[in-house]
């Protein structure tokens, strides 16, 4: 027999002209721009999917050690080998173009996803690397990669690129997906962070089930293909996440509603 029990917490967000606005809409944005990913996999749907052949990727702009280079290109290759396709960060300079044009002339499809603001630093109006969705800030490009992709590889990179695995890994301890995250550990690259996640477990500031999430290879076709036999576990947590804006009389007066139902 099977018992279902259902825990239901209610938070209501009241957004007014108090000074502590600033921290609620913080998290509203964070609602805000989660939603779709609870509208896509309700239910905790994808746990129930492998990896098929949209991969994201993240490096830094630019690497000076040769080794860099040279597994950045790979990457690039091997994505096209194993006839997968490319989510990136968008711009057309350095590694980026390193990457996204050696899958792209081998006939994988390539999405550079970059934020409006950056636009004009690194993007180019040609088409020689595949095709660009320009959104409007940093949130919706992480929000916009997760939608697109079923797993993630990063590169060596800064500070913006550790941004985004630490986001990446927080929404997988949040439960909001489950999909692998891959660490191209070049020149042992990353295994301070790999330190650190094993620090925290052992005192229990992360449940371990993220690590799993974690794959680490020194090679880029190793870790394609470790990546593309990975199979989440079933996830007995499942998040659903509604918001709900009533404006009321008042023009600085909101308020939204944050319902988060667990089932065990």
């Amino acid at each position: 027999m099977c018992f279902t029990r259902y825990l239901t917490l209610t938070c209501y967000l009241i957004h007014s002209c108090d000074p502590l606005s600033p921290r609620l809409l913080n998290v509203i944005s964070f609602v805000k721009h989660s939603q779709i990913i609870f509208e896509k996999y309700p239910n905790g749907s994808y746990s129930q999917q492998t990896i098929q052949e949209h991969l994201c990727a993240f490096w830094i702009t630019y690497g000076k050690h040769k080794e860099f280079v040279e597994v950045a290109i790979d990457l690039g290759r091997s994505i096209a080998a194993r006839k997968l396709h490319l989510v990136y960060g968008g711009g057309n300079r350095g590694l980026s173009k390193m990457v996204s044009k050696a899958a792209f002339i081998r006939r994988s499809q390539v999405l550079g996803i970059i934020p409006r603001v950056l636009k004009p630093l690194g993007s180019s109006s040609d088409s020689s690397t595949g095709e660009e969705l320009v959104v409007s800030g940093m949130q919706e490009r992480i929000t916009e990669m997760l939608n697109h992709a079923d797993a993630f590889i990063f590169l060596p990179g800064d500070l913006a690129t550790l941004e985004a695995l630490i986001t990446l890994a927080f929404w997988a301890h949040l439960h909001i997906h489950q999909k692998p995250i891959g660490l191209l550990n070049v020149n042992n690259f990353y295994d301070g962070f790999i330190a650190f996640l094993n620090h925290a477990i052992k005192n229990y500031f992360i449940p371990s089930n993220v690590k799993k999430l974690f794959i680490c290879t020194h090679t880029a076709n190793e870790l394609l293909h470790m990546l593309q036999a990975y199979k989440p576990e079933p996830d007995p947590w499942t998040f659903v996440l509604e918001r709900s804006n009533n404006d009321g009389n008042s023009s600085c007066s909101k308020k939204y509603k944050l319902d988060l139902t667990l089932r065990l």
